[in-house]
């Protein structure tokens, strides 16, 4: 039997204060990727707020994404760096049934709207390898439980708290078809951008300290897999390199 192939829809674009499944008010729209839409939305019988990721149905065919992504976040819950799931939802959207998910919220500002408040715009190094540690951390949690991240990038960190050390949370995993080997390093490569980027990037790289440099290794993959086999090498890097 051929499986029904749903519409093609490409925003949801939910006005404020729309409510769905008579139990979520929509407060605002947080962000918005291949899979769906992120939205900040009230839980309107205990007055608490929770996010919930709208799935685009051609990208969640018979549900299965929605439940594979489910079962992820299920699988992760005691990461603390991942948000927590809550449950799942359907509603209807131009006639067409819409899986979404609910998770936590949490306040904050995502990675690039913290480094605008920074002085340059940027983290110093001493800076952003505590940005690193406290990420390396929470995504080795994340493959000490045999997965992966799969789309680690600046709009995917929420920076909740900034003082002796970093309070994050990761946002919208995904799950790619390749090998979950492949997935672990390209968690690893895309961490090191990360610091590359948070200390300014190409404009301020060549006046960064060696023990940034080291780490980076000119966003070389071959050169940092060499360097960082698994995430728990950068890790125990971090954690007994000399300045």
């Amino acid at each position: 039997m051929q499986e029904h192939k749903p519409p093609a829809i490409e925003s949801f674009d939910l006005s404020l204060g729309r409510v769905l499944v008579k139990k979520y008010e929509v407060l605002s729209k947080l962000g918005q990727g291949w899979e769906g839409e992120v939205y900040r939305v009230l839980e309107i019988r205990t007055s608490i707020e929770r996010a919930a990721k709208l799935f685009y149905p051609q990208r969640n065919v018979g549900n299965r994404t929605v439940k594979r992504y489910a079962r992820r976040l299920h699988n992760l819950r005691d990461c603390a760096i991942v948000l927590q799931y809550h449950t799942e939802e359907v509603f209807t959207f131009r006639r067409t049934p819409i899986s979404f998910l609910v998770s936590e919220y949490v306040g904050g500002d995502i990675l690039p709207e913290f480094l605008k408040k920074r002085r340059g715009r940027r983290l110093t190094a001493f800076e952003a390898l505590h940005l690193l540690y406290a990420l390396v951390s929470g995504v080795d949690s994340i493959h000490a439980r045999n997965e992966y991240h799969g789309d680690l990038h600046a709009e995917n960190i929420i920076v909740r708290r900034f003082g002796l050390e970093f309070d994050l949370k990761l946002i919208d995993l995904y799950n790619w078809d390749a090998p979950k080997r492949e997935n672990r390093q390209d968690d690893i490569c895309d961490l090191v951008r990360i610091l590359y980027d948070s200390v300014g990037g190409r404009k301020t790289y060549p006046h960064q300290p060696p023990a940034i440099k080291y780490i980076c290794s000119g966003l070389k993959r071959s050169l940092i897999l060499e360097k960082f086999r698994t995430v728990s090498h950068l890790k125990r890097h971090l954690e007994t390199m000399e300045w």
